[in-house]
Formats: structure tokens, C-alpha cells, sequence
């Protein structure tokens, strides 16, 4: 009986399974057994995926439950040109799916290709492409990750098992045999857009937006700003409220007649939803900025389109536009909703959008020449083949945000007083850049220069600390994607290069947790750093350190304790060191000066070494109290 509930799983769960993990039996039993795995992680997202291979590499085995037929979240259906502003700033498993990519365009079409090209280093893809190497990152790992498909997390109690105050079991409907299945293991991660699974297990969370004065966060609260601009126009409150940013689907268009799908009316098309768009084409009304980056005589007044290989696009909302393919206000709900509602405004929003595409193209009181121009584009004839060449997911862009150990707000990822840098956090588990970024979350008002909720704002180089993947009153769990922050603050963080970062760093403080049988959030920040750096990870962005460069770990983690970096965005690491850092180094420490110091010919890379070593052998309270001092005045 006991054979015959392997082979259940076996076929249920898909081709990458394996039955046993340390000798334990796993995957049912003819007693009803939950099947059990080191780590189980909710949601096949860039963050779940990378959340499985940095916990298999370091030796747990791993299931992913996905509810849909395919991996990959976002950039698998859609989202082709990476959100990231500082190109080496977030490193890692991201910058592994990056070079894979790139590889990819290389080998199929050679290194001078029109696609090589199109690619953007690895940057840009297409979403066939983005799933593809996922799948190949995972089928690598085989002997430790079981992916499961069709695997639907309810967020309910009742699907949720705690002991002393930790998860140890949760309850997953099988969406292809209608039965239940149950899942246990030493670690959970909620790796979905939503953040179900800790929202289940009790976990506290924010929905909405804090008000302007809760914080003091630029663009908090209801604001109402033009586009390309930084001063908030008529209307803005800074009032709070629990207002959700819009959603849309990323689409893949092309004008290659040959590989494109032609547009239909789609069954519940309602006109007066597109109608104000008329008068905005023929009066040339926009939301601000440079008009000049619109496509004017074309599609690009209602989609905003960066160029991925083979001719295709992601097609984004336009921002520039009053009217485009966010819904703002219809998805509100969501975050907490059903899945029956959601896949029932999923239908909406696809119906919504195929209809505002078929209007810009067919309707007679547009401009002839205009309607001309949007009917070059079609939809990709060899994406989504399954689901009528159309996404498969909806761009969930913000649901619940869990409160953790940490909430990140706005001011974590702006320059601090009395440096060049925002915070730098002694605990960081990856470093990152993006704009404070927000899409509407409120319809069209009239007398308004744009939607409101609307808004990009400048940050700097930020480094994310692990307290925002810790969620408070629920243990044995670590929620990577529906981070801890505020409505701003989590504007930045939600883009998936930081995502796949916070992934990998939930991977390994799984592996700590379980290895040294300690709780998650009791875990050495140093542990989890020093197996990010063993993998590539970046805490902290220096413009002439890369991952592999002489002196990286040493210099990672110095400069995330403030002995460097808070003045300047260059380690300078072979420059000899001066007798005042030298000095300022060692007293900050609290470490002897090292023996093989030789001032004025030691490089800065090779005293951070020699200090290194004599910190690491410090105790482990000793080693976290290190902490460098700021030679101007602000807050540290």
C-alpha cells in the first residue's frame, strides 16, 4: 500500500519528485500521512523558486505548491524588461536567471543575433523563455525539490496546523482531483503575491495605504502628482485609507505578421469604458512628462512597450494616459478575496483589456490614421499557447503586506542624513534599487492631473534587512514576496529581481533553522550572510565590487556594520589604506591590529581580510556588536 502511495504522488505532483529525503518516507501513506518535506513553500513565484534552489543547495529537501499549470509568476507571463534601476545591485540566484537568459539568445542565435541584442544582457525575454530556464534551474535540483502543480492554498484556519506557535502542517486542494492533500515540514514559506498562507496561520498584516503623517514618506496617502514629477497637484491629502494599487496583465504584442494573433471583440465588451479615450487622442491630453516617449500615432497611447527578443513586447500600462490597461478600484478586493473571486475578476480584467484594444483599433470615431497604426500589433502567436495566446496571471502588484520584524518604509530606501546612502542595516540580506513606484489606485476624476495613487519617486542603492521576510506571532514561517513594509516603502521592494533576492535568503535561513534547530528569527545574521556571499548574494553595492572580486566577503561585511561605504559608492579596495581608516577600523572593532599591516603598502582589501579574520572568531553576540561610526552627523 505504502508503493502504491508513491506512485499517487509520483504522477500527482509531476516529473521533478523524489520519494525519500534522509531516510524518512514522504509523500503519504496508507495511514493518511502528510506528505512532508524539509521546506515547503506556497507559490511557484521568482521568490518560491529561488526560495527551493538556495534551500536545496544547502542540502533540504523542498516542494513548491503552485496553483496554476506553470511556474514562473510575472516575468513568465509578461513582464520581460526587469524592474531594476542599478544594474548589479541586486546579484545572486537573480543574476544567475539573468546570465542564463542571456546564454540562452546566444546559443540559439548567436552572439551578433537581432535577439542578442533585444535581450538587454539577459535583462529582456520573452516569457516562454523566462519559464524555460526556471524550469532548468529546478530540474538541476531534482533529487531535493518536488514541484507541484494545480496545488491551490485556501487562506482559511482550518488549513493551517500550528503547534507551540509554528506551522507544521497546512492543507492544499488539488485543483486536477478535487481531493485534499495535506503538507508538513520543519520550515514554511508563503511565497505567494498575496501572502495567503500567513495571513492563514494568523500572521498580522496591512492593507492599503498609511497616511502621509504616519511616516513622513514622499507620496503617502491619497496624492495626486503628474507624471515625471515629484510635486504633488490638486486633490493631494496625504489622507490614508485601504485604497489597493491597480492591477493589469503584461502583454506580449508584436507587429510580425507571421507570428501574430489578430485581436477579437471580446464577448462582454462594454464601449463606454474606453469612450473618454477619444477626445484624449484627438486633444493630445496626457498625464505630463515627454509625450515624445509615446508611440502618438499608435498603440503606445494606451500601452507603454519595451522590445524583447523575436520583435515581441511587455506591454505595460501608459503611464502617460489617463485611460490604459490598470482597473483601478475593481481589484480592491482581492488581497483577501476568494479565489472563486479572483479567477472571476481575472475574466474581467482580460474581457476588460482585449476590449480596450479592440477600440483602439476598430472604433469608427477614433482617427482613421490612428486606428491604422494600432492594427500593426497582434498578440504573440507562440506565447501562452494553452490559454489563447493571453497572460495566464494577473500582475498582482500589492496584496496583504505582512508585518514582520522589520517594516520598511519609504525612508529605508532614501539617502540618510549625513550620508550618500539610505540606512545600511547590519542584517541586510540583499541590496537593491528601484523607484518608490506605484500605479493608480482610484479611477479617473475629473480636474485631476493624473490618477490618484499614481506616483515614481528616486531612491538610492537600499539594503533590505531580514526582518522584512520574519513575520511577527507565527514561527516556523518566512514570507519573501509579501514582505513587511508600507505601502511605499513596499513599492520598491515588490519588484521581482529584489523579490528572487529575498527568495534565496529565505532559502538559506531555512537550511540555518533546521540545521541548528534554532528559531527563525533567533538565527546569527552573520550565518545567513555568509551563505549568501558563498552564493553570490550582494548585501551592499559598492560600483567596483562584484561578487568574485578579491576581499568580497570581507568587504560586504564591513560595510554592512558602517566601517565603509556610508561616504562613497566605491570600496576602492585595492588603494592603499590610510593610517586614519586604519586606525578608525581598528577601534571600532575592537580588534588588535592586524600583524601583517604594513602602513602606507596594505591595500584597503587586504586589511578588511586580515580584520575579518580576527572577527570571525569572536563570539557570536560579540560579532553582531560590530558597528562602525559615522564621521559626519545623522542618525545611525
Amino acid at each position: 500500500m505504502k508503493n502504491s502511495m508513491k506512485t499517487f504522488c509520483l504522477l500527482s505532483c509531476g516529473v521533478l519528485v523524489v520519494l525519500v529525503f534522509g531516510g524518512s518516507q514522504v509523500c503519504g501513506a496508507d495511514k493518511g500521512d502528510a506528505c512532508s518535506r524539509d521546506v515547503v513553500i506556497v507559490g511557484g513565484t521568482p521568490g518560491g523558486i529561488m526560495a527551493a534552489i538556495s534551500a536545496a543547495r544547502g542540502g533540504a529537501s523542498a516542494v513548491i505548491l503552485e496553483r496554476t499549470n506553470h511556474i514562473g509568476g510575472l516575468p513568465a507571463n509578461g513582464l520581460g524588461a526587469t524592474d531594476i534601476s542599478t544594474r548589479g545591485s541586486t546579484t545572486g540566484l537573480f543574476m544567475e536567471f539573468v546570465n542564463r537568459v542571456y546564454k540562452h539568445y546566444v546559443d540559439t542565435y548567436g552572439a551578433k543575433s537581432r535577439q542578442v541584442a533585444q535581450c538587454s544582457r539577459g535583462y529582456h525575454f520573452e516569457p516562454s523563455v523566462a519559464e524555460m530556464v526556471f524550469e532548468q534551474m529546478l530540474a538541476e535540483h531534482k533529487d531535493k525539490i518536488t514541484v507541484c502543480k494545480l496545488r491551490q492554498f485556501d487562506a482559511m484556519k482550518k488549513n493551517v496546523v500550528l503547534k507551540d506557535g509554528a506551522i507544521a502542517e497546512i492543507t492544499i486542494l488539488n485543483r486536477e482531483s478535487k481531493g485534499l492533500e495535506r503538507y508538513s515540514g520543519k520550515v514554511f514559506i508563503d511565497a505567494t503575491y498575496e501572502g495567503d498562507l500567513a495571513a492563514a496561520a494568523g500572521a498580522p498584516f496591512r492593507i492599503g495605504r498609511e497616511a502621509q503623517s504616519k511616516y513622513n514618506e514622499p507620496m503617502a496617502g491619497v496624492v495626486f502628482v503628474r507624471w515625471g514629477s515629484r510635486k504633488p497637484g490638486e486633490g493631494t491629502t496625504g489622507a490614508g485609507d485601504n485604497a489597493v494599487q491597480a492591477y493589469n496583465y503584461r502583454l506580449c504584442l508584436t507587429k510580425d505578421k507571421s507570428n501574430q494573433i489578430t485581436i477579437t471583440k471580446p464577448k462582454r465588451y462594454n464601449r463606454k469604458e474606453f469612450v473618454s479615450l477619444i477626445d484624449d487622442i484627438k486633444l493630445n491630453r496626457h498625464t505630463g512628462g515627454n509625450p515624445r516617449a509615446m508611440d502618438y500615432d499608435g498603440i503606445g497611447r494606451v500601452v507603454n512597450m519595451v522590445t524583447t527578443p523575436n520583435d515581441k513586447t511587455d506591454a505595460n500600462n501608459q503611464h502617460l494616459a489617463f485611460l490604459s490597461t490598470d482597473l483601478p478600484e475593481e481589484n480592491w478586493p482581492w488581497p483577501t478575496a476568494s479565489w472563486a473571486w479572483r479567477d472571476n475578476y481575472e475574466k474581467r480584467l482580460r474581457d476588460y483589456t482585449l476590449g480596450l484594444l479592440w477600440f483602439v483599433q476598430n472604433d469608427s470615431e477614433l482617427p482613421e490614421d490612428f486606428r491604422k497604426r494600432c492594427l500593426l500589433w497582434g498578440m504573440a502567436k507562440d506565447e501562452y499557447a494553452d490559454n489563447g495566446n493571453f497572460p495566464r496571471q494577473v500582475y498582482v502588484r500589492e496584496g496583504r503586506r505582512i508585518e514582520g520584524e522589520h517594516l520598511f518604509t519609504a525612508l529605508d530606501a532614501r539617502q540618510e542624513r549625513g550620508s550618500i546612502r539610505p540606512p545600511i542595516y547590519a542584517n541586510s540580506i540583499t541590496s537593491s534599487h528601484y523607484n518608490l513606484d506605484s500605479h493608480a489606485v482610484r479611477k479617473r476624476q475629473a480636474g485631476r492631473v493624473h490618477l490618484d495613487g499614481f506616483f515614481s519617486y528616486p531612491t538610492n542603492p537600499y539594503t533590505v534587512p531580514y526582518g522584512v521576510i520574519v513575520p511577527k506571532k507565527v514561527e516556523g514561517l518566512l514570507t519573501p514576496v509579501p514582505v513587511s513594509g508600507t505601502h511605499v516603502g513596499f513599492s520598491t521592494l515588490r519588484m521581482e529581481p529584489c523579490w528572487m533576492a529575498m527568495g534565496q535568503a529565505a532559502g538559506v535561513a531555512a537550511v540555518i533553522s533546521i540545521r541548528e534547530k534554532t528559531s527563525l528569527r533567533k538565527i546569527n545574521p552573520w550565518k545567513i550572510q555568509k551563505e549568501l556571499l558563498g552564493q553570490n548574494a550582494m548585501l551592499i553595492y559598492f560600483k567596483d565590487l562584484k561578487p568574485g572580486d578579491p576581499h568580497y566577503q570581507s568587504a560586504q561585511f564591513f560595510a554592512v556594520r558602517r566601517f565603509l561605504g556610508r561616504e562613497g559608492w566605491t570600496a576602492r579596495l585595492a588603494e592603499p589604506v590610510s593610517e586614519t581608516d586604519a586606525e578608525a577600523w581598528v577601534r571600532w572593532s575592537g580588534l588588535e591590529s592586524p600583524k601583517t599591516y604594513k602602513p602606507g603598502k596594505t591595500t584597503r582589501g587586504e586589511f578588511l581580510d586580515a580584520l575579518y579574520k580576527l572577527a570571525r572568531k569572536l563570539p557570536p553576540n560579540k560579532m553582531n556588536q560590530l558597528r562602525g561610526k559615522s564621521r559626519r552627523p545623522g542618525r545611525t
